[in-house]
């Protein structure tokens, strides 16, 4: 079950999924980037709302007994010093933050428990929807009376979208305008670094693949997906670009092949070492990255049970991953890397 639920988790984080961006082109009030929440100031306190699917809260002042699903909501509640609102979790295994060790373990974030859930009398569960997976167990828990509010920033196809979900946190722990300022930070230093690698066009931008060889099929990024939009943004070359698919593309090897070939850079491959690359498929050796030994894993600041800060912090701070990819497409051997490790 773990390794199902890493695996749902990566391709949500990496790809993303059918998003509200791709229904709806107006922005909720107040939001940059964000199409997933819109946060309202009332009369009776702070009305946060999340769509699709529908769940709201009314904040009249901060909480401080919060469940989370997920280790992203982790990492908007760490850049908030708010660790200590955080009394119950999913997958402790899967949280990189260091949190205070007393935290409830609720179960599975699939098959979340409900007794444990109840018994820590909660002020709000942080829910994650994945569709059919585990939409019964977080209705069932809502039936039982715990106030839930999703936190769907995986569906946004825009990095700085899925950063602004901060101010949903902030919003929930009494700090929106402390949100704010760390949003438009985010924001400042993401912009100014796609601006500075799309001003050095002086050569042709490198190439770039993605992904590995799961059971049969590649999944990679579609052209409007999260990841791709990074590629975009680092003045990568990619050839999926015109897909325009939000969602994670299956190809066969020959697909892959006819596609990757010749890319320059492998980003994102799961194993850590070129050794263990090959032993994983052979096909993985035709590539010319690997061929040139330019394969990086996300794997830096992973621990032995899988919890990985490239999943946590790396989405509240896309600037940090944005610098990892600006500095490895330009064979930056100086620099340093914050969540990418170069294979050996």
């Amino acid at each position: 079950m773990r390794q199902v639920l890493i695996l749902i988790l990566c391709l949500l984080c990496l790809v993303g999924c059918q998003s509200h961006s791709a229904k709806h082109n107006a922005l909720p009030d107040g939001n940059k980037y964000a199409t997933g929440f819109q946060i309202t100031p009332t009369e009776e306190g702070l009305l946060v709302e999340v769509f699709q699917p529908y769940t709201k809260m009314l904040i009249r002042e901060p909480l401080q007994r919060i469940g989370t699903m997920s280790a992203v909501q982790i990492g908007f509640i760490d850049a908030l010093n708010a660790n200590d609102k955080v009394v119950a979790v999913c997958n402790p295994e899967l949280i990189f933050t260091p949190l205070k060790g007393t935290e409830i373990n609720i179960g599975d974030a699939i098959q979340p428990n409900a007794e444990q859930i109840l018994q820590a009398n909660l002020d709000l569960l942080l829910a994650v929807h994945y569709g059919q997976i585990n939409n019964a167990e977080v209705e069932r828990l809502e039936k039982l009376g715990v106030p839930v509010l999703y936190i769907n920033e995986w569906q946004e196809t825009h990095p700085l979208a899925r950063a602004e979900w901060i101010r949903v946190v902030g919003a929930l722990v009494g700090q929106i305008e402390k949100a704010d300022t760390i949003f438009q930070s985010i924001e400042t230093q993401y912009l100014q670094l796609a601006q500075k690698a799309h001003d050095n066009n002086a050569i042709a931008p490198p190439s770039i693949m993605t992904g590995g060889n799961f059971r049969g099929t590649w999944y990679v990024p579609g052209g409007e997906s999260y990841l791709a939009q990074i590629f975009k943004d680092a003045n990568a070359a990619y050839p999926l670009y015109e897909s325009e698919q939000t969602t994670s593309i299956p190809l066969t090897i020959e697909e892959v092949l006819y596609s990757f070939n010749e890319a320059d850079v492998w980003i994102g491959a799961s194993a850590y070492s070129l050794d263990e690359l090959a032993s994983m498929d052979e096909k993985h050796t035709w590539f010319a990255a690997y061929k040139n030994k330019r394969v990086y894993n996300w794997y830096k600041q992973q621990t032995e049970t899988g919890a990985n800060n490239f999943w946590e912090r790396g989405v509240v701070y896309p600037n940090e991953i944005l610098a990892d990819l600006m500095a490895i497409l330009n064979n930056d051997t100086t620099t340093h890397l914050h969540y990418a490790s170069r294979l050996e």
